[in-house]
């Protein structure tokens, strides 16, 4: 399964960029954004993003 990994702004919480990636990466991207305290939205990627 894939997900989008959404970066969000600080101030209003907009996304300002955004990843797909493997199910296996999750857990590594939420660790290193805990760690700097980066704010992000991860939701299931549809089948046709890359």
């Amino acid at each position: 399964m894939r997900f989008e990994i959404m970066r969000l702004d600080d101030v209003d919480g907009s996304a300002v960029d955004s990843t797909v990636v493997d199910a296996a990466s999750v857990n590594r991207i939420v660790q290193q954004a805990a760690a700097i305290g980066q704010r992000i939205l991860i939701r299931p990627a549809d089948s046709a993003a890359s």
